[in-house]
């Protein structure tokens, strides 16, 4: 079957787009039960424009939810769910999670055991999909959870506390180049579906065998089945390969700027190393090198 490639932001949003498929796919993530999920005002897209040229929308796909463990316990989130192509994203994740921690639409009012009304921040939850490898893990998905916990007993804490809660975050990080041909449970079997070594000739799209995915997730293929047939999104795979390749450009011949700052300092600082011990050779030797008084346009005498 062919589908659109669902790394590009494109695909990605269409996919996402619909409520039902993104309960499906952060649910199977979690691994917990979504009874909510509303995706965020798109006040919170980004467009990148270019002189003389198109411009493009970058998403971020945050959403509101109210999820249930497996022990039937509720709590409502922020889900940040975010796609890298590049280790350098890395930066760009850091600013959108200060800016949910600022966001003043993130905090809510509860009622505390005393009775009075306090103000806390809405729990974080971070889903990040890179498209590059970790350094030190083989791991397809990396859970980082909070371990919450009495230091002298090492008891958990029985109920979670408004102020850890506001300040730090669980978070799910899915190495696609890690995953397996062989999946070894749902988080993986439904993520074959982004799995690039199904790239097509062309990189816009993936070539996958239905039978390879579960009937619980076809329900995502067809839509990624859709959206390949979708004439702009096409045209918007071909606009994100365009502002990539600008961008590398930009970031190559920013490296090449800083190869040659940093090799002109190397020198400056290898002259003025040599300066400074040929004077102290001179003086080592009782000679003083401005007998005349000091100036800056008297050449130092040549090295032997």
């Amino acid at each position: 079957m062919h589908i659109a490639n669902p790394m590009y932001d494109t695909v990605f949003k269409y996919l996402l787009e619909d409520n039902a498929l993104a309960k499906l796919l952060i649910g199977t993530i979690l691994q917990e039960e979504i009874l909510s999920l509303e995706f965020c005002p798109q006040e919170r897209t980004q467009e990148i424009e270019r002189a003389g040229k198109r411009g493009m929308t970058v998403y971020r796909m945050d959403f509101a939810a109210r999820v249930r463990n497996v022990e039937g316990v509720e709590r409502q989130v922020l889900i940040e769910l975010q796609k890298a192509k590049f280790a350098t994203d890395i930066l760009r994740f850091r600013r959108y999670l200060s800016g949910q921690y600022r966001d003043p639409d993130n905090i809510r009012l509860i009622e505390r055991d005393d009775g009075k009304l306090a103000r806390e921040g809405i729990p974080i939850l971070t889903i990040y999909f890179l498209g590059h490898a970790l350094d030190h893990t083989e791991a397809p998905v990396v859970r980082v959870r909070r371990d919450c916990v009495d230091l002298a007993s090492g008891q958990s804490l029985e109920r979670p506390e408004p102020f850890i809660e506001s300040l730090t975050h669980d978070s799910y990080v899915i190495q696609i180049p890690k995953l397996k041909d062989q999946p070894r449970n749902a988080i993986e079997e439904m993520l074959q579906l982004f799995d690039q070594s199904h790239r097509d000739r062309d990189r816009h799209y993936l070539r996958i065998d239905e039978a390879d995915i579960p009937p619980d997730y076809r329900p995502l293929l067809r839509r990624l089945q859709q959206a390949a047939a979708e004439p702009e999104i096409a045209d918007a795979m071909e606009l994100e390969d365009e502002i990539l390749e600008e961008l590398q450009d930009i970031e190559r011949q920013l490296e090449a700027v800083q190869a040659r700052a940093e090799a002109e300092q190397a020198r400056a600082e290898a002259e003025s190393a040599e300066k400074e011990r040929l004077l102290a050779l001179l003086k080592a030797a009782g000679i003083d090198p401005n007998p005349d008084g000091p100036s800056s346009d008297r050449p130092l005498p040549r090295k032997a």
